[in-house]
């Protein structure tokens, strides 16, 4: 069953893309609009409803006044009216309400509209005054306050003799309320172009970092890697200008890489076919030569191809794993059969080597893997832990697993990696002592071989040494692949 890796490809929505100002400014300007907005009608509504109270207020103590008055002068009793008449008028008048004197027997004996007077008054408020209630209400909708109380005889009887109801208008304070009203919307809308007027200069002044940075990155845009892409005006342009810079310096590095790798590729190619073609002008200059001399020019020349051929190889196993549509022939292998065998494919190089190869399989491992790409980058690690070796030497392959991940361990006694190039160590044609790889006939892409399948299978391989105490390499990959 075979998984292709495949690149993930998300599709784009196509939205209109705006300007930073645009949302700061409508943030600036709602949050100055809303708390103006509320504060005004607060405003507005605090002093209708003070003024509103006071003359409540007010209307209840001359009622209170006035209801005294008309008991000690036996008004309802028909006694002299004229002169409180003249101070009942004055008094609507400043109200401009109108007051209704009603005597015991529900009869209206003043009424300053003088529309009522002698006819019979029973209303609710009325009858719930010679109770002993004093009703207050107020209309909002005609903007008028009405109160009616009782008028009490004088001391010791103190009996209900009348009720007093007055009405006295709040209109002239609503129309009062209202230019004020009107004046504080005039001085709202000059406030709000002046408050949009200074939420776009703010905008302004908050995206220019951003637009200053922006300028800076069209700068590497073209080519100016070098340019400094700092910006401390904000902490996330700060953030964002550390990350850029970051991954800039990631993509010279990349750059620098792939300018060494053509030049790598380039040198090592040209040393065998330089290599042979010294050999085969020295056969040629010779003239007449032994055929012991001349089997041996022969298998240089052939150890040449044979190189070359291995670099070549190993090139095209390292560009179709760079292929992000590279596929995996996943199976099932028993991973202590698949050892063995490498190991015993290996055995006369160690022989030759004087190098012992030793296999411990902790437990019986069967995983989902690609045979033959695992089988190249187990291959690679003996390998090299045999060319690299010390005579009389030792390389160990260990191999375990828990519920999730199987590990294979490669360790030798050879002569180890120094510390300061060990991050180095899978670059392609990357070597530690070069004149010794070319000696052992490497190519310097193993490394990168074994690196590519294990990061294929979703693994990761990890490297411990030490110089002249040999080499550890630990490949950890999932027991089950998941494409």
């Amino acid at each position: 069953m075979a998984y292709k890796m495949k690149k993930l490809q998300i599709p784009w929505l196509k939205k209109r893309v705006v300007s930073l100002k645009v949302p700061i400014t409508i943030c600036l300007v709602l949050f100055g609009i809303i708390p103006m907005f509320l504060c005004t009608q607060t405003i507005l509504s605090s002093l209708k409803q003070t003024q509103i109270d006071e003359r409540m207020v007010e209307v209840q103590n001359q009622c209170q006044i006035l209801s005294s008055k008309i008991a000690r002068t036996g008004y309802l009793s028909g006694e002299d009216r004229s002169s409180l008449n003249s101070e009942i008028e004055t008094i609507a008048d400043v109200y401009n309400g109108r007051i209704v004197v009603v005597n015991r027997d529900f009869k209206i004996v003043q009424d300053t509209f003088h529309i009522a007077e002698n006819r019979m008054h029973i209303a609710e408020t009325v009858i719930r005054s010679f109770q002993g209630e004093t009703v207050s209400r107020y209309n909002r909708e005609k903007h008028y306050f009405a109160q009616a109380m009782p008028i009490y005889s004088l001391a010791p009887d103190k009996n209900i003799e009348g009720v007093l109801v007055m009405t006295a208008s709040t209109e002239s304070m609503v129309r009062l309320t209202d230019a004020v009203g009107d004046r504080l919307i005039l001085f709202q809308v000059i406030l709000i172009l002046v408050l949009i007027l200074a939420a776009v200069l703010a905008a302004a002044m908050m995206v220019r970092p951003f637009k200053e940075f922006q300028a800076r990155l069209h700068h590497v845009e073209q080519g100016a890697l070098d340019t400094d892409i700092s910006s401390e005006a904000y902490r996330e342009t700060r953030d964002i200008s550390s990350s850029v810079a970051q991954t800039i310096t990631k993509l010279q590095e990349v750059d620098q890489s792939r300018q060494e790798f053509v030049s790598n590729v380039s040198h090592e190619l040209k040393t065998p076919i330089t290599s042979i073609r010294v050999l085969a002008d020295s056969l040629m200059g010779m003239g007449e030569v032994p055929v012991e001399l001349y089997r041996e020019f022969m298998e240089d020349i052939s150890n040449e191809i044979d190189r070359e051929s291995k670099i070549i190889d190993d090139l095209l196993s390292l560009v179709k794993m760079d292929k992000s549509e590279a596929e995996l022939n996943i199976t099932q292998v028993n991973l202590n059969t698949l050892v063995e065998q490498i190991l015993k494919r290996l055995k006369p190089i160690a022989n030759r080597r004087k190098v012992e190869l030793i296999f411990e399989s902790i437990r019986e491992v069967t995983a989902d893997v690609d045979e033959m790409k695992l089988s190249l980058a187990i291959t690679n690690l003996v390998e090299n832990a045999i060319k690299y070796n010390m005579e009389e030497g030792w390389v160990r392959v260990t191999l375990d697993a828990d519920h999730k991940f199987f590990y294979l361990k490669v360790q030798d006694s050879g002569i180890g990696i120094p510390e300061d190039v060990q991050d180095r160590i899978f670059e392609r044609f990357y070597r530690v002592d070069k004149a010794r790889s070319r000696e052992t006939g490497g190519s310097g892409l193993g490394l990168a071989i074994t690196r590519n399948v294990v990061l294929m299978h979703k693994g990761a391989i990890k490297l411990s040494s030490k110089e002249g105490e040999g080499s550890t390499f630990t490949l950890r990959i999932p027991l089950n692949y998941i494409a």
